[in-house]
Formats: C-alpha cells, sequence, structure tokens
C-alpha cells in the first residue's frame, strides 16, 4: 500500500475515534494524501464542485425539507393514529404501532434519524405509561426508524443512484417491497419479545368506524407516496422533480388546509433543512474526492484482485460484501459507506451477475443497521437524548433487534425476487 493511501486511512480512523464530524474526517484524510503524494493542492476543491455538479442530488434538499415541513406539522401524528387502529390490539400492542408509523413516516423524510426522532418522540413515552420496559421501547423506534431509509423516497437510495449511475427511480420502485419485508421482520420480532418478555396489557381493538376516521385524518399524509412514486414510476416526474412536487404539496397541505404551520415554524423549517442538506452535501463531496483518490492509487483493482476468487459464486461473495458492509457500518456514516465502497464493489458485483439496483438495497439495507450499533449509530444517540437511557444499555438491547434485520438481509440478498417484483 502506498504511503498516501496509508495516510489518508490512519487520519480518517484517527479523526473517526475523535469523534470529528464524518465529512471532516474524509477531508482530512485527503488532505493527509494531497500532502504526502503528488498530487496537486487544487484536486480536492475542483473535486468538491464537481461531485455536486449534479442534477439527481437535487432531489436530497427537496426531500429533506418536505420531510421537515411534515414533521414539524399534522402528518406525523395523524400517522401514528390511524397506526393505532390497524396493529394497536395485537400482541405487543404499541411497539407494532411504532414499526407501522416508522413505514408509513419512511415515505415522507428519507432519513432514518429524522424518523427515530418523529416517531420515537411521541412513542417512546407513550409505550412506557403502557407498562413497556424502557429499554424495549426505546429499541423498537431505534430498529424502526432504519425504515426511513428503506421505504422511498430515500436519501441513501439517491446517493447510490447517482454514485453507481443506476436509475434513482428503478430504486425508489425496488425498495418498497424490501422496506415492508424488514418492517414485517421487526413486527414479528416485537411479537415475540412483548409475548415472552414485556408485561403489557392489549389495547383494544378500534372499531370500523374510528378506523375509517383515522384513515381520514391521515389522507393528506398517505398520499405523498402516491404522488411521489406515481409520478416517477409514470414517467410524469422525474426523482428530482418529484421531490420539488412534494415540497409544493407539503406546504399547501400543512399550510394552508391543515393550518399548522406559521412564519417562525417556517424559518426553523428551511433553518434545519439548510443544515442537514449542508451535512450531507459535505459527506458526499469529501468522499468523492476520497474515492477518487482511491481509484488514482489503483485501490479497487487491488480489492478486486484480492476478491476476485469469490467472483466465481455470486453467493459467497454476497456474503463476504454483507460483512463489510455491517463492519464498515459500524464505524462510518452510510452516505460515507455509499460514496466510497460503491466504486470498488461494482466491479466485482457486476462481474459476479448480480443486479446493480438489486445490490442498491441490499447495501441501503446493510449500511442502514450501522444505525443501531456504536460508536456512529445516529439512531441510538436520537433515542438516548429522548429518554434519557445510556448508550450501554440501549447497545444491549439492540443486539435481536440487528440479528433480525441481518435474518432479513441475508434473505433479501439470496432471493432476489423480493426485490426486483415490480420492475
Amino acid at each position: 500500500m502506498e504511503l498516501p493511501v496509508l495516510l489518508a486511512a490512519v487520519t480518517l480512523v484517527v479523526c473517526l475515534l475523535l469523534s470529528a464530524p464524518i465529512g471532516v474526517s474524509i477531508g482530512a484524510s485527503v488532505v493527509a494524501a494531497i500532502l504526502s503524494g503528488d498530487l496537486p493542492a487544487e484536486f480536492l476543491m475542483q473535486k468538491l464542485v464537481m461531485s455536486l455538479d449534479s442534477f439527481p442530488l437535487l432531489a436530497v434538499p427537496f426531500f429533506v425539507l418536505s420531510g421537515e415541513i411534515m414533521q414539524k406539522g399534522s402528518m406525523a401524528q395523524s400517522l401514528l393514529n390511524f397506526s393505532r387502529c390497524l396493529v394497536g390490539h395485537i400482541t405487543g400492542g404499541l411497539a407494532h404501532v411504532s414499526i407501522l408509523t416508522c413505514m408509513f413516516y419512511g415515505a415522507l423524510s428519507g432519513s432514518a434519524p429524522a424518523t427515530t426522532a418523529a416517531v420515537g418522540g411521541i412513542m417512546i413515552p407513550a409505550m412506557e405509561k403502557e407498562g413497556f420496559k424502557q429499554d424495549f421501547a426505546a429499541a423498537v423506534n431505534t430498529a424502526g426508524g432504519c425504515l426511513g431509509v428503506m421505504i422511498p423516497p430515500s436519501v441513501p437510495l439517491i446517493i447510490y443512484g447517482t454514485t453507481a449511475n443506476v436509475s434513482v427511480g428503478d430504486l425508489f420502485i425496488c425498495g418498497i417491497v424490501p422496506g415492508i419485508f424488514i418492517g414485517l421482520v421487526l413486527m414479528l420480532l416485537c411479537w415475540f419479545l412483548a409475548k415472552f418478555t414485556q408485561p403489557t396489557k392489549l389495547l383494544p381493538k378500534a372499531p370500523v368506524r374510528e378506523t375509517l376516521k383515522a384513515f381520514w385524518e391521515a389522507k393528506f399524509a398517505l398520499v405523498v407516496p402516491v404522488i411521489v412514486l406515481g409520478g416517477i414510476y409514470g414517467g410524469v416526474t422525474t426523482p428530482t422533480e418529484a421531490g420539488a412536487v412534494a415540497v409544493i404539496y407539503a406546504l399547501f397541505a400543512e399550510g394552508l388546509i391543515l393550518r399548522t404551520l406559521n412564519l417562525k415554524l417556517l424559518c426553523e423549517i428551511f433553518k434545519n433543512s439548510c443544515l442537514t442538506s449542508a451535512a450531507i452535501f459535505i459527506v458526499v463531496a469529501t468522499a468523492t474526492a476520497l474515492g477518487q483518490l482511491l481509484l488514482i492509487y489503483n485501490v479497487p483493482d487491488m480489492i478486486v484482485s484480492n476478491l476476485s476468487g469469490f467472483a466465481s459464486n455470486k453467493y459467497l461473495l454476497l456474503i463476504g460484501i454483507i460483512i463489510l458492509l455491517l463492519f464498515m457500518g459500524t464505524f462510518m456514516d452510510a452516505l460515507a459507506n455509499i460514496l466510497i465502497l460503491t466504486p470498488l464493489l461494482q466491479p466485482l458485483v457486476m462481474a459476479a451477475g448480480i443486479d446493480m439496483t438489486h445490490f442498491g438495497i441490499i447495501m441501503i439495507v446493510a449500511i442502514s443497521i450501522g444505525f443501531l450499533t456504536p460508536p456512529v449509530g445516529m439512531n441510538l444517540f436520537v433515542s438516548c437524548g429522548i429518554c434519557g437511557i445510556s448508550i450501554e444499555r440501549l447497545s444491549k438491547a439492540m443486539i435481536p433487534f440487528v440479528v433480525a434485520m441481518t435474518v432479513g438481509l441475508v434473505i433479501l440478498a439470496f432471493v432476489p425476487q423480493i426485490t426486483l417484483c415490480l420492475l
């Protein structure tokens, strides 16, 4: 391994251990490689600018903004009430409500931490009040938040599509069934844990009239995925245009019909959206520069040559890639993993005859598990902030959820028909 690559790797690990922001850590590693190698100083600036010169990437701030509007408005609460009517009476009660609400909310936000914050902020205290143990309530909502990046629209799916040159529209369509599948896996686990470990009472089954009323109140939220995915799949809009439509719809529904927005709240929404989008784009820009740096020093060729023996058996290759993604997800941000690993793994995946759209869903599900594992798991920190539980206690409670999601991931990897059935 050449000196610039070695210094980049060491700098990245040290910065992450020092809890530096992921964008800063990656940028520092690129600077270290430039200073120790023969690359010009303009390399980093050039790559930072060129990496963001992409029309599909414009979808990211649009979906971030639309999700922020609906989170601050009333749509999240309406989805929760509707979910309670549908599954609140099943063993596990509010745990199922949390997972189902996360599935619905995932179609609004596109972000795992945002889904955890929006749903967990309401459901964790409610579950504790109903008698669920605090660590279980936090673990359910922490795991459920991952559905925010699996079910479209999803920011990581957009980033993967632009990085691997895969249709974002196809990724959105293919993300629906796997997202629902992982949600059902989590609900099955919640049923088992609630039945044997959680001394809770069952909620009464909601009457049909009450369910229909909750459905009607949630209609503005439930129509969002229809507008977004219908526009993309029908060929009416691109993903970027669909994001703009989602913003206009959210402003119209929350501001003019539901009247939940005011000038002060709008300023807060735009501020938060700008900060979130800026953080995402810093990671995108620096990770793209690092990926180009690795390409210059032939790191992809080294990886391909070392793993070429697995390429003849796509199942062994998938197992190796899943292990790699799960490992990398424990200490690196999801977007950074996509931007750095996708160009490295793409030649191997294509050589093994694996569909790149299917692989994209595998990658998104795998790195979403990283939201649940320390030391970088963002969902963990969000849930700890909501209920005041220690990171050690919550991490222990997350073990069965991580195992269940990993089993679901392996099934998705080995049964591509689940992913590709809607194409």
